[in-house]
């Protein structure tokens, strides 16, 4: 008669990286919703008609009003990262952030608009939520701090492999705070490895001593981090860790759900084969979707190009004269040589040997003008022409010249696959990591745009614009 297997449990307010972005929002949500019926509460006290009543909800408040936690949440995008989230500095300038944002729009649409759809952009109202929908939020999330950063609320981790990639993987989860798990220690079958340290973390046993390491540790999750063959006892041990209730994930599917982005060190071409034939097929709705979606969004930046044109040429003029526009090769989809439009930035000449180099942080080819509009982003405004003509997307890897993608091929793993989605003018890459100017940067750069072609769709794409605000602000460019 076979023994059943013991059970282990899994606390229920033990929540993954991901559960922790859905925590986040329902949080976010919820604080939003008390925010506004706080503030539809202190509009209606001031007014001296119909005060608080049925009647003031239904004849003063345009219905837009009570889509402003939805509108809220939009602003917060940025801290649905779980390692900003943890962080109580970056929760406050986030949040300062997310108001200033609020504040901009809302005063661009008031000075906009004339009666009657002025009108329906209530100050009183607005200035109530914007007051305490930010106070309201700063007070959950410093809870959310205080609760789910500790490790008694975090799920207990082993890690299976103590080899490069493992060690790989703890380095990692060092890096990152706060910590996504409590990480008791690892599991190897090379007895030379029992009771030693790798990266600061004990090697408790081997695969025999999982089911015992499982219960006495009240383990909830298993990496498994073996790049080479895995033994048959240690598979059997996964297999029974598994029956016992333990969420077991592979290293590349936790460093993408951690970090955003594939290990491309860790890799090899069968799950590039993998990930791009078989995994990040897109449906002929989402192309057609994102062609619309270019359309719409390049006619849009044409609009903000014949804005900002005069504006832009006569400060680049004053500065240092022609040409205003420089167009230069780069790669698109497929390998295929296009040209790309910008406002110039540079001093003429500025690879006078003819050798391509990266841009850099203070680059001292750049203008004084052209260090603001680098800054900006206003400098590429003028890609929306390449966006309508189809050679680019809105949402894309960044496009590279031919002779720096010839020299990125020859040291970073997989660097042509950026190639099979059209370039974008921003992209996950640009909103997560911004400029690269080494080789490692590149690296990091390119696990950011593998991560958006496998992933891609219309909501991602969307976020990633939606996000793209906030670079603008950061002044991130260089």
């Amino acid at each position: 008669m076979a023994h059943a297997k013991p059970v282990t449990t899994t606390r229920p307010w033990r929540f993954r990286p991901a559960e922790r972005r859905t925590l986040l929002l329902l949080g976010d949500l919820l604080v939003g919703a008390i925010a506004l019926g706080i503030s539809i509460y202190f509009w209606a006290i001031g007014d001296q008609w119909l005060g608080v009543s049925v009647d003031f909800i239904r004849e003063r408040i345009p219905f837009w009003f009570f889509f402003l936690p939805l509108i809220w949440v939009l602003l917060l995008l940025e801290l649905y990262d779980v390692q900003r989230a943890g962080n109580w500095r970056a929760t406050i300038q986030g949040v300062g952030t997310a108001v200033i944002m609020g504040i901009v729009l809302y005063l661009a649409l008031f000075f906009y608009f004339t009666d009657p759809p002025r009108s329906l952009l209530p100050r009183r109202g607005v200035a109530a939520y914007v007051l305490i929908a930010p106070l309201l939020t700063l007070g959950w999330r410093w809870l959310y701090i205080r609760l789910f950063t500790t490790p008694q609320f975090m799920r207990r981790m082993l890690l299976v492999g103590a080899g490069e990639t493992g060690h790989a993987i703890l380095q990692v989860f060092k890096q990152l705070w706060p910590p996504p798990f409590y990480i008791v220690g690892l599991i190897d079958d090379d007895p030379q490895k029992i009771d030693q340290e790798i990266a600061g973390y004990p090697v408790l046993g081997t695969s025999v001593d999982l089911p015992v390491i499982i219960q006495t540790q009240n383990i909830s999750d298993i990496l498994v981090a073996i790049s080479g063959e895995m033994e048959g006892q240690m598979f059997q041990s996964l297999l029974d860790a598994q029956e016992m209730g333990v969420e077991i994930t592979r290293m590349p599917v936790m460093y993408e759900e951690l970090l955003d982005r594939v290990p491309i060190e860790h890799l090899d071409a069968n799950w590039i084969l993998r990930s791009f034939v078989d995994d990040a097929r897109v449906s002929a709705f989402y192309t057609l979707g994102k062609r619309l979606l270019d359309l719409l969004g390049g006619l849009a930046g044409t609009l903000i190009l014949l804005v900002v044109f005069p504006f832009v040429s006569l400060a680049i003029l004053l500065d240092t004269g022609w040409p205003i526009f420089y167009s230069q090769a780069r790669l698109g989809r497929g390998g295929r040589l296009y040209n790309i439009i910008k406002f110039r930035t540079m001093i003429q000449n500025a690879e006078a040997d003819g050798q391509a180099r990266w841009a850099k942080e203070d680059d001292e080819r750049a203008t004084r003008v052209g260090k603001f509009l680098r800054k900006t982003h206003i400098d590429e405004i003028p890609q929306f022409l390449n966006v309508l003509s189809g050679e680019m997307s809105l949402v894309g890897p960044r496009s590279e010249r031919p002779e720096l993608v010839e020299h990125f091929q020859q040291h970073v793993p997989f660097y042509r696959a950026r190639l099979l989605v059209k370039p974008g003018i921003t992209g996950w890459a640009q909103v997560n990591f911004g400029y690269a100017s080494t080789i490692e940067e590149t690296k990091t750069k390119l696990e950011y745009d593998l991560y958006y072609i496998k992933h891609r769709n219309m909501l991602m794409d969307l976020i990633i614009l939606l996000r793209t605000p906030w670079t603008m602000l950061g002044f991130r460019g260089r």
